[in-house]
């Protein structure tokens, strides 16, 4: 017969090794989550998709090579669990198996994870006769959604996914989506950007609109040479040290459509919840609540940085309201920032309108920022719609005085000298000018041809 103390410690043994291995298991898993991280996240993923040499489609040069580069910055960027799947590993049973099984299974409640592809993308349209878009695997076809993964496909997927943040990162135009409400404005004083990442969210940046093409270049995208620039901290717009999805979105959008003279448009989607995934955390003692700069400098750089989120929501078509309070917490903190007033003039005429703040907002412009012709230009705007002809042409001259080679305030004088001030020969002359630096507008080309005609013997 076993003593007590030999009972005692075999059962003590059977409980330490039950426990042990229900660990080891569970760790394995989403469930073994509880409680809330040290950090922002227990565990970040890179899934990485790279497809370049199809069966069943067209090849496309540098894909995989795009692919690697990506998935090195997300290593840089610290992410533990960076998975690449390229050409037949990306077949259409393993990416199903991948977004119906192993995430789903492995991603936890605390994590955040990210999606990259590089691939073709094709559409169809679903039952309501609107279009969808969809993701081509290796082994698929491009203009046949049999065995694509499908826009629906995603969206089941984000919602059965248990992670805190999901970011879908395409290097395709896909289309489809449905969004939610950008969340508004906190009022609480907050500056970091901590109370969005509490919030799950689940967006979408995809590399252009429908109708448009991915841009590639020498075998390279234009689309990952932008991401990888922004990811690299870059996209930090309001160089605070963290770079959000929203930040890298709104860099994209920018980046791209300059680097293809707006020919390729980039778009950032949220498509559930109302948080924002953080790529890049910066330091959260540098931001306690409520606590604001103090000195000049500190001053005129937060003003700065406000400015620049809401040239950013402004871009991302989010909350205007939002950007106009940014702006005004740019001129609080600046009184003097002449850029503040000008966009904040250009949004109260053409975006959330108010003609009389537009005005008195106008008018600080052209005083704080009287080398920048936007401030004159949107003052003209103002002063037509308001019905002061006389003074919309003094600050359109004004405008011009700045540059003389602004196109868009040609065009503006010659339809104000047209509409308004009866004046054909000025508006034949504003329109010729427009023209002249490349203007292409119907109603000025055929103004001067009239004009032209009129003159010959």
């Amino acid at each position: 017969m076993r003593s007590p103390l030999t009972i005692f410690l075999s059962l003590l043994f059977i409980v330490v090794h039950v426990v042990a291995t229900l660990t080891v298991i569970g760790l394995s898993t989403a469930e073994a989550q509880s409680g809330k991280p040290e950090g922002l996240y227990y565990k970040s993923w890179a899934i990485i998709i790279g497809i370049e040499n199809y069966v069943l489609a067209p090849p496309i040069p540098g894909a995989i090579s795009d692919a690697k580069k990506v998935a090195e910055a997300f290593r840089r960027l610290g992410f533990e669990e960076v998975v690449e799947f390229y050409d037949k590993d990306a077949s259409s049973r393993r990416l199903h198996q991948l977004l119906n099984d192993m995430l789903p299974r492995k991603v936890g409640r605390m994590d955040r994870l990210v999606i990259f592809y590089v691939g073709h993308a094709g559409f169809m349209q679903d039952s309501d006769g609107q279009d969808r878009g969809y993701l081509v695997p290796f082994d698929a076809q491009v203009n046949n959604a049999t065995k694509s993964i499908t826009v629906e496909h995603l969206k089941e997927f984000t919602r059965r996914s248990a992670s805190k943040h999901t970011l879908l990162i395409l290097d395709a135009p896909l289309f489809g989506w449905e969004t939610t409400e950008p969340p508004g404005l906190s009022l609480e004083g907050r500056l970091a950007p901590e109370s969005d990442t509490d919030r799950r969210a689940v967006q979408v940046i995809s590399a252009a609109g429908k109708g448009e093409a991915a841009f590639r270049a020498e075998k390279s995208s234009r689309f990952v040479e932008a991401l990888l620039g922004g990811l690299s901290g870059s996209a930090d717009l309001d160089e605070n040290g963290w770079l959000m999805a929203s930040e890298l979105g709104a860099y994209l959008v920018q980046r791209v459509a300059a680097a293809t003279d707006g020919m390729q448009r980039p778009s950032i989607l949220r498509i559930d919840g109302d948080g924002d995934t953080a790529l890049v955390e910066g330091r959260r003692s540098a931001y306690t609540l409520g606590a604001g700069p103090r000195t000049s400098s500190e001053r005129q750089q937060e003003a700065k940085a406000q400015y620049k989120r809401a040239v950013a929501l402004l871009q991302e078509g989010k909350s205007a309201e939002e950007a106009l309070e940014r702006l005004d917490r740019a001129i609080g903190y600046d009184p003097t920032y002449g850029d503040a007033y000008v966009l904040k003039s250009y949004v109260r005429l053409e975006v959330v309108p108010n003609l009389d703040e537009a005005l008195a907002t106008g008018l600080l412009a052209v005083k704080y920022a009287p080398e920048n012709p936007d401030s004159f230009y949107t003052l003209g705007l103002i002063y037509e719609k308001r019905g002061k002809f006389v003074e919309a042409e003094t600050a359109f001259r004004q405008a011009l005085r700045v540059n003389n080679t602004y196109q868009d305030v040609y065009f503006a004088l010659g339809t104000l000298y047209a509409d308004h001030l009866n004046d054909q020969p000025k508006s034949v002359e504003a329109f010729r000018r427009y023209l002249e630096l490349g203007g292409t507008h119907a109603r000025a080309q055929a103004a001067v041809s009239q004009a032209d005609r009129t003159l010959m013997p």
